[in-house]
């Protein structure tokens, strides 16, 4: 028998990108829902489904750009760029303690992080872009999957794995919740890197929702 306070499991359907152009008013970031943010045992109920995502010949479901600090646009079509990382994204602005000048990481062009885990801790579709990420793929990306080096091919671009970790922080635990805090950064979390990957561009070209991903 069923028991009633396990969560169903979140299905990994499509996004569907809204349709804005490169003109468009970037959206401010919405506020939390009042239904408040997922408890710790309803993400570890959700391990299985999360551990279930498919090891290659994944999908881009969502393109999202950072214009400005604070908020997001979705892109029906991005541009993935060795120079800019995803054009229109505010990386090449954005300082880094990992770099000797200070300036923006080579090696973090670009945010990837799984729809499973991005749904299930946004609660809601729309909140999913809080994340902050810039590519959410229904794909594995633990580090036995996706080893730093690992290139996939998404759309007509190429991006490789990076060896810089991706953590949550005190932004991730605002909008989500410190549970999800500790969920993405406890060990299982870390082992299926659950906070998502860092990548960079290795071939420009564009990419959109619906893309397929598969190593290169």
């Amino acid at each position: 028998m069923t028991d009633p306070s396990t969560p169903a499991p979140v299905a990994p359907t499509p996004l569907a990108a809204p349709d804005r152009g490169p003109a468009s008013i970037s959206d401010r970031l919405p506020a939390p829902p009042a239904t408040g943010h997922r408890t710790r045992a309803e993400l570890d109920a959700q391990l299985d489904h999360l551990r279930a995502a498919p090891a290659d010949d994944g999908v881009l479901e969502l393109v999202v750009c950072r214009p400005a600090l604070d908020q997001r646009r979705v892109l029906d079509v991005g541009v993935l760029s060795r120079a800019e990382g995803l054009v229109g994204d505010t990386w090449s602005q954005r300082p880094s303690r990992r770099t000797p000048d200070g300036g923006p990481h080579p090696d973090m062009q670009l945010n990837i992080m799984g729809t499973r885990v991005a749904r299930l801790l946004a609660v809601s579709d729309e909140r999913m872009p809080l994340a902050g990420d810039q590519l959410y793929v229904d794909l594995d990306l633990s580090a036995a999957a996706l080893p730093a080096g690992t290139r996939l091919a998404i759309g007509t671009a190429v991006v490789e794995i990076t060896d810089q970790p991706h953590t949550g922080c005190a932004k991730f635990a605002e909008r989500f919740g410190r549970d999800a805090l500790r969920f993405v950064n406890s060990p299982v979390g870390t082992e299926l890197r659950l906070r998502g990957v860092n990548a960079k561009v290795v071939v420009d070209g564009e990419v959109r929702a619906g893309d397929r991903v598969r190593r290169a």
